[in-house]
């Protein structure tokens, strides 16, 4: 089913609300309703166990009931319990007992490890005749949820990552992680993914480190695909001097831009080298929230600006 454009929203529009400031600790009650509404509208839920003891099961009940079985089983074993800490029935179906724990549980990130493992569901069960609702229109509806409700999160790629801006996350971020869904720029998709998701947790250390590997493997990817020769333990500082040196930005540019050389080498290598994962030793560092986000769009825009400039070189 279709996001409905009622009234109340046109006028919250209308009146400025929806913005593009978001929160990320929690995720209010009437979102969490309106995702358990997407699940049921996608995958069928399973019968009940008193109704699997009436009634024979076929088809999409058999479809239904293996795919929340499967779901329910992992959030078990990886949250290391016999059972979800929530208030159920005896004869309560696997998606009643899935849909009650993200209903209930306060950890955000809980919640959200939820709602990551059944977007993935969704989109593994595609073209299953027990799954009601288009794949990508639910997950295009639970991405549109959360900017309605607030919340600064989106599906994207197979998880759940932490967006700022919109207008960031639409013009750069989306771009840069839908180019390195290309098998090519698997190891670079890894390691961005992974800077996101040490952002989420707040490890920003390690989004710093995460960002200076993804962006040296995108320059490696292009030198390996365009046959440029390379030492295999170069910096993000040689591997950029390559890139110039092959005229992967034009000559005219180069001399129009002289800074673009040291804003790619300071921009994402300087910080990560002055603050990242070396020894501490007494005087610890403290990363700050800001810079790790800075850093991160950085990234998706200097890959996104590197994987085009070869583009244009085809």
């Amino acid at each position: 089913m279709a996001i409905t454009d009622l009234y109340f929203k046109r006028r919250m529009r209308e009146r400025g609300e929806y913005g593009d400031v978001y929160q990320y600790e929690k995720l209010p009650q009437k979102f969490r309703v309106q995702i358990v509404h997407i699940w049921k509208e996608t995958i069928e839920p399973d019968p009940s166990i008193i109704h699997n003891n009436t009634k024979r099961l076929v088809g999409r009940d058999i479809g239904s009931r293996r795919a929340y079985e499967e779901i329910h089983r992992i959030l078990l074993k990886e949250l290391g319990l016999f059972e979800l800490p929530i208030k159920h029935e005896t004869y309560d179906s696997h998606f009643r007992k899935i849909s009650k724990y993200f209903l209930n549980v306060d950890d955000i990130e809980l919640a959200l490890t939820v709602l990551e493992l059944m977007c993935q569901a969704i989109l593994s069960y595609q073209g299953k005749d027990f799954v009601d609702y288009d794949e990508s229109t639910a997950i295009e509806e639970t991405n549109i949820r959360f900017k309605e409700n607030g919340i600064g999160y989106q599906y994207e790629n197979g998880q759940i990552i932490r967006v700022d801006s919109q207008l960031i996350h639409a013009e750069v971020v989306k771009p840069a992680l839908e180019l390195l869904n290309k098998s090519m720029y698997k190891g670079a998709q890894e390691e961005f993914l992974k800077a996101h998701e040490h952002y989420r947790h707040g490890d920003y250390g390690n989004v710093l480190s995460e960002c200076l590997k993804a962006f040296e493997s995108t320059m490696l990817i292009i030198c390996d695909t365009q046959g440029w020769e390379y030492d295999k333990k170069a910096t993000a500082n040689t591997l950029v001097n390559i890139c110039m040196d092959n005229n992967l930005i034009p000559d005219f540019w180069q001399s129009h831009f002289n800074s673009l050389k040291s804003l790619l080498t300071s921009s994402i290598a300087t910080p990560r080298n002055k603050l990242g994962s070396h020894g501490k030793g007494n005087d610890e560092k403290v990363i700050p929230e800001y810079l790790a986000s800075y850093i991160l769009h950085m990234t998706a825009s200097t890959i996104l600006f590197l994987a085009k400039a070869e583009q244009a070189l085809e």
